[in-house]
């Protein structure tokens, strides 16, 4: 078997489910197509990959579903709703790559794996939750589900009320040496879904499942670290990564070391809402003895097709 490098690709679930459209399963599917033609052009460059999708839309609408439904069915918590989209996504993502792999007249070998990743449980995010999720409520709502539930809810930006939850840091993904396996196996992985399924050790050591979202930036550089992966590609709206964003000085970034990109990150060009995670995980992944990160949009990869000319990179 053909000895392949490994490609870490970490894209959101808007890859997915795109705001303007309404979440049906023929347009996600549509989608998954779309991007199965992106990450085909990196396993043709000679990448086997390990593919980290966020789940952000989905998860919002199951829980969605299952607000309205409350006296009709028992609503699950919020990891196991993670874990839904893993398993949805994932064969979507899964069958649609296959399909594009046998176009192309080769053998596809493709798996999803339901990832638990384990947080502290002592992680200073679960002292000041701060990631919304779920449906919007009145105040009145609000009021009822903080009291009878103890949620954690803040007004968001005059829509209404939301639950807020934690967003802790990943320290372990409990499947890696799964993970591992079937890399080294010559398969295209598809796992840590969502930032991956949040768990935390009790004091005996057993898991338990946490109400908490990991940014899924966070989990895949952990797996392209712990994985040594060849390259780290991280997915996001814009073809570069720009400096000014937005203004008249606005400038594209080719290629950037560590030691700027940490300058830049401090004087505040990456916001924490939007490139800010990618560009810690791209450092932390470096700073771990990674090759080069690549953060570009999976449009500019489906059009260029040559990965080597697409995109900013993050370097030693």
């Amino acid at each position: 078997m053909e000895q392949r490098k490994t490609a870490v690709i970490a894209f959101g679930g808007n890859a997915l489910l795109q705001a303007h459209q309404k979440g049906t399963q023929d347009e996600q599917i549509e989608n998954a197509k779309r991007a199965a033609n992106m990450m085909y052009n990196v396993y043709a460059s000679g990448y086997t990959m390990l593919l980290v999708h966020g789940n952000g839309p989905q998860v919002g609408n199951i829980l969605i579903q299952q607000d309205r439904a409350l006296d009709q069915i028992p609503p699950y918590t919020l990891d196991i709703c993670g874990a839904m989209t893993e398993g949805s996504m994932g064969y979507m993502i899964e069958r649609s790559l296959i399909n594009r792999i046998l176009a192309a007249g080769e053998t596809p070998r493709v798996a999803t794996v339901i990832s638990e990743v384990v947080v502290d449980g002592e992680d200073a995010a679960f002292t000041n939750p701060t990631k919304p999720v779920g449906p919007f409520y009145p105040e009145f709502r609000a009021e009822e589900l903080m009291r009878s539930k103890k949620w954690v809810m803040k007004e968001d930006s005059g829509r209404g009320w939301r639950k807020v939850v934690p967003s802790p840091k990943p320290i372990e993904v409990i499947q890696e040496p799964a993970i591992r396996a079937l890399l080294e196996s010559g398969h295209v992985v598809i796992a840590g879904g969502g930032g991956g399924v949040p768990v935390k050790r009790d004091f005996s050591g057993y898991l338990m499942g946490v109400e908490a979202v990991i940014d899924k930036d966070y989990t895949s550089s952990l797996l392209a670290r712990n994985l040594k992966a060849d390259l780290f590609i991280t997915l996001t709206g814009v073809d570069q990564v720009y400096v000014d964003f937005g203004k008249a000085t606005q400038r594209a970034l080719d290629r950037v070391t560590v030691k700027k990109a940490r300058k830049m990150l401090a004087e505040g060009q990456f916001p924490a809402g939007s490139m800010g995670p990618k560009i810690e995980s791209a450092m932390e992944y470096i700073e771990a003895g990674g090759s080069e990160v690549l953060i570009t949009s999976a449009q500019a990869i489906e059009d260029m097709k040559d990965i080597e000319k697409v995109g900013t990179r993050i370097i030693p």
